[in-house]
């Protein structure tokens, strides 16, 4: 440790050993400030840990924002909440405080192609982790991929215990790509060992009356939806397609081309 040189340098050197970067960017600052306005050791010291815990959660944020890949577009601002049906308006405002997480409830979410199902629930998870909540969003199939070479590789427990650090995971689109038997059980397993131990967020295309399609078998598929409706909040957005409606008023509201004037026979040069 060294004894000479300057005290605030001295300071700095201590605060970054210490791992403090909110002291160390605003202590001067308030040290000035504790003197202006005459505050105590115990106001000064207050100013600084708050400060240091602001930007300790503000760098857990953005941390647990890059883990979880959810696309930065789809968030609750991007999302037009009036186009949600009255029921599934007043659910999503409800998910967004974060208890089904802390109860472990699952969030089923229907719809038609385009109608904002996979925005919806990646907002929700913008939220979660706005709250320091760890999410991971992911699409079926690109799951189902993971947890088939983890299994081939008898590896397939430690990606569980890796998925298990997460409050939610969210699975994009199950149903959209038909999957082979193998595959299915996979992400049966997956599903069979998330069940009451963390939330699950999924959307679909596919009412579960058709979920059989899905999971190949008729024992597999009741076990499946059993697991995740048993404790779960279902949206259910019977919506056009925001991508077609989007479609629409771009194509009417562009001006339309003017008709060019033929030139008039025989016109005096």
């Amino acid at each position: 440790m060294r004894h000479g040189g300057n005290l605030t340098a001295r300071l700095i050197d201590h605060l970054k050993a210490l791992h403090l970067p909110g002291f160390r960017e605003c202590f001067e600052e308030e040290a000035a400030r504790a003197t202006r306005e005459s505050l105590s050791y115990e106001q000064y010291l207050l100013e600084l840990t708050e400060r240091e815990v602001e930007t300790r959660c503000q760098s857990r944020v953005r941390r647990l924002l890059r883990e979880s890949r959810l696309p930065l577009e789809k968030t609750l601002e991007t999302f037009d909440l009036k186009r949600l049906p009255r029921k599934a308006l007043a659910q999503v405002k409800v998910l967004l405080d974060g208890g089904f997480v802390d109860r472990r409830e699952n969030v089923l979410c229907f719809g038609n192609p385009g109608s904002g199902k996979s925005h919806v629930l990646c907002a929700i998870g913008h939220e979660l982790v706005q709250q320091g909540r760890p999410v991971f969003f992911t699409s079926c199939e690109l799951l189902v991929q993971d947890l088939l070479v983890a299994k081939r590789e008898l590896r397939l427990a430690r990606l569980f215990k890796r998925l298990r650090r997460h409050d939610a995971i969210i699975i994009d689109d199950i149903g959209y790509v038909q999957q082979s038997r193998e595959e299915m059980e996979v992400l049966f397993s997956l599903l069979a060992e998330r069940y009451e131990r963390g939330s699950v967020m999924i959307t679909s295309n596919l009412p579960f009356s058709k979920w059989e399609s899905i999971f190949k078998d008729p024992m597999t598929t009741a076990a499946a939806i059993d697991r995740l409706v048993h404790h779960s909040v279902i949206l259910e957005l019977n919506l056009p397609s925001y991508r077609l409606e989007e479609s629409r008023k771009q194509s009417t509201s562009k001006p339309q081309k003017e008709e060019p004037v033929p030139a008039t026979a025989g016109a005096a040069s």
